[in-house]
């Protein structure tokens, strides 16, 4: 399966995303839904969110064109929200999984989806 369809068919197929990008841990967007684009830095700045919890957490996160206040960073995951709408990054041994959503879905919602193709990703050794 290519980066792309996992974009296409675990993501946004769900329903539940409304856009999601797979980003390289060394840098590099690897798929992502059409329009999404996440620069360089906005990369950077989510992948040390999982090194330095405590800096992502007072200064937010940029995805795309839009600013979302770190809600909490577990262990691999951080979950983002931005007025009624947000999102859920999990970090793979390769890779970092982007997944935003729009309300009415709530995060109980989407977080599985995206866990679940985190752990496949990590079976599959990225």
């Amino acid at each position: 399966m290519s980066w792309q369809s996992y974009i296409d068919t675990q993501l946004l197929g769900t329903g539940k995303i409304a856009k999601a990008a797979i980003l390289g841990l060394q840098g590099g967007v690897w798929a992502s839904s059409e329009g999404y684009h996440i620069s360089p830095e906005q990369q950077t700045a989510i992948i040390e969110g999982f090194n330095k919890p405590d800096s992502v957490q007072s200064t937010g996160l940029r995805l795309a064109d839009t600013k979302f206040i770190v809600i909490s960073v577990e262990g691999r995951t951080i979950r983002v929200k931005h007025q009624a709408n947000g999102g859920t990054i999990v970090k793979t041994k390769q890779a970092v999984i982007v997944a935003e959503y729009t309300a009415p879905t709530q995060a109980p919602e989407v977080d599985p989806i995206v866990e679940r193709l985190a752990d496949y990703l990590i079976e599959q050794k990225y």
